[in-house]
């Protein structure tokens, strides 16, 4: 079972840190006005992931998946090239491989998947 509260302050390849991961029951939309099932702040190397409630566990897995990656990405200065032209299909793509291969998402295999992309430790 995903434990949300096992996820902050939890440090990530590429120098980045979780600074909390937050549901809620209303609306979400992206920047195009689509309906989002979750929404990542970056300040500074810090992430905020802010994530619709209700998910079944592999939609929590894969969401945060895809929260994470993508956030590293547009987080980075010099993001590997094997995300640069990512774009939402990919890391939509990309999670969900991650979650077949990994299993449900946990630090640790936040951490695989983003060392498998070419994010380092810092």
């Amino acid at each position: 079972m995903i434990e949300p509260v096992s996820f902050k302050g939890v440090r990530l390849n590429g120098g980045f840190i979780i600074a909390g991961v937050q549901f809620t029951a209303a609306p979400m939309v992206d920047a195009l006005e689509r309906e989002a099932i979750a929404q990542t702040s970056i300040v500074g190397r810090e992430f905020r992931l802010l994530i619709r409630a209700g998910l079944s566990e592999r939609e929590l897995s894969i969401t945060l998946y895809h929260e994470i990656l993508e956030a590293a990405t547009v987080g980075s200065l010099r993001p590997p090239d094997t995300v640069m032209e990512f774009n939402e299909g990919d890391f939509e793509r990309a999670a969900q491989a991650a979650h077949a291969e990994l299993g449900n998402a946990t630090p640790e295999n936040l951490n695989r998947m983003l060392q498998s992309f070419g994010f380092r430790e810092d």
